[in-house]
């Protein structure tokens, strides 16, 4: 990836379906990052990239913080790499300097604009004798390599999109490959680092499909081999637009501060495209690795209903929860998270123990598609008891001691298996034993005792989550107040 910014959903699914290939056959997945254009490196950003590829739990074995045998992994570290290569297609009459400037290119530009023609280099320069080459240079003007594009293209076949050229030469000019700067372009430096780190095989995107066979006439000038490419198809919105970064609603670093899993992200950007041989919701990076064959990929645009996200988090999550070790971290970031969101409420210690914070996530499993959901204010009545006066609970019955003393006979009979199916038949014949309650305004007062808010889970549901003792210690409090 370039280091222009934040890793977004894009970049997650090109690193992904790298990742998955290499790990299918049981290779090595390479983090380089791409750095040559000098004026758009954000600071920090290619370790961003590569701390957002470590949560997502797909890291590189090889990357500019890991190190590896084919180093180094920035490509403003390899220049020199880069001058030898440009320097040798200059030997060999495949590349030439090019003196052009900046304000005839920028001509040439708005001459083919205005005629409508797709702008290109008119190879102007491909012509000069050594002689005038040498003149230019001994006075001193700046130049630019461009590389020598030659008509009859060989065919290629792409992983992805099969047999496929590109008549690059009829439709492009020669293009820059060594900047005045001595900085490559994507095209020369792609081409360099591959045959040096000894890539095999490349996924990219789909919009470096057409410069393919440019690549592989750089490759043929040096005399190498190249990989395999594959090309995957657009990662789009479900209706067919491009994801917008403006919003930054589609950076990993967002999803990971809103709370998703990144396993959830995984899993919706594979299962929005192709390449598995089964589709459905809640696999795991091990179950798509198993699945996944490169054969498969279509060349249909993948469509991202980010809409469907938090279900896939809902199921994601449910499988943390139900797994010990899983649900042990969980329950370290809810108690985090609980006195983020409650510390100044004066938090009984009692609810931060981890045998209450667990219970509460095994009840609440698969209610619930973030985690922070549980910290909302429907769920505040888990974490701070409410105050409730006896007078509140008398405005909506007069009968709110014999309710009381009801319920808590009942919590105290089933309090070795509180059950919510249990309690709602239980709490269906408590409500027959009063003079002129209604039930739904029985409901509405063991609401209010217990949680001091008028909406939120069933009663029976919120009776199971605190569990008998402080459902009871919650009803005293009200009625003594």
């Amino acid at each position: 990836p370039t280091i222009t910014g934040f890793l977004h959903l894009g970049g997650l699914r090109t690193a992904l379906y790298n990742y998955i290939f290499a790990k299918k056959h049981q290779g090595t997945f390479i983090l380089r990052v791409e750095d040559t254009d000098q004026n758009r490196v954000v600071p920090g950003a290619a370790e961003g990239i590569e701390a957002m590829l470590d949560w997502a739990g797909i890291s590189p074995d090889e990357s500019p913080g890991r190190g590896g045998p084919a180093g180094p992994y920035v490509q403003s570290q390899r220049l020199e790499l880069y001058s030898r290569a440009s320097s040798a297609l200059l030997a060999s009459g495949a590349a030439y300097r090019c003196f052009c400037s900046p304000q005839r290119l920028q001509l040439l530009r708005r001459d083919a604009l205005r005629r409508q023609h797709t702008p290109r280099y008119d190879n102007r320069c491909r012509h000069l004798t050594a002689t005038e080459v040498s003149q230019k240079l001994s006075q001193g003007l700046d130049c630019v390599i461009r590389f020598r594009l030659e008509k009859g293209v060989e065919p290629f076949h792409d992983l992805v999109y099969g047999w496929n050229k590109h008549e690059v030469a009829e439709v492009e000019g020669d293009p820059v490959i060594l900047k005045g700067d001595g900085f490559p372009t994507y095209h020369l430096a792609n081409v360099v680092d591959d045959h040096y780190m000894g890539i095999t095989h490349v996924l990219r995107g789909t919009e470096w499909l057409a410069s393919t066979s440019k690549h592989l006439l750089l490759y043929k000038a040096f005399g190498w081999e190249p990989p395999q490419f594959g090309h995957l198809p657009l990662l789009l919105n479900k209706d067919g637009g491009k994801l917008s970064k403006r919003q930054g609603d589609i950076f990993l670093e967002r999803f990971a501060r809103d709370g998703f899993l990144p396993e959830a992200l995984l899993d919706i950007v594979t299962n929005c495209g192709s390449g598995f041989t089964e589709k459905q919701m809640g696999r795991t990076l091990e179950e798509l690795i198993s699945q996944f064959e490169v054969g498969r990929i279509t060349t249909h645009s993948a469509l991202l209903d980010l809409e469907a996200l938090p279900e896939f988090n809902r199921v994601h999550l449910t499988r943390h929860i139900e797994n010990q070790e899983l649900r042990q971290k969980l329950v370290r970031e809810l108690q985090g998270l609980v006195e983020l969101g409650y510390g100044d409420q004066q938090v009984d210690p009692d609810v931060l123990e981890n045998e209450y914070v667990e219970r509460v996530l095994l009840l609440r499993k698969g209610h619930i598609s973030l985690l922070k959901d549980l910290v909302s204010s429907d769920y505040s009545y888990l974490w701070v008891r409410p105050s409730v006066s006896r007078q509140q609970l008398q405005t909506i019955s007069a009968e709110v001691d014999e309710i009381g003393k009801l319920v808590l006979g009942l919590v105290t009979r089933q309090a070795a298996a509180l059950t919510v199916e249990e309690l709602n038949k239980g709490l269906r014949s408590l409500q027959e034993q009063t003079r002129e309650t209604k039930y739904s305004s029985m409901m509405q007062l063991l609401r209010l005792a217990l949680s001091g808010r008028q909406h939120g889970p069933s009663v029976a549901e919120m009776m199971v989550t605190l569990g008998a003792e402080e459902v009871c210690g919650r009803i005293h409090r009200a009625l003594s107040s």
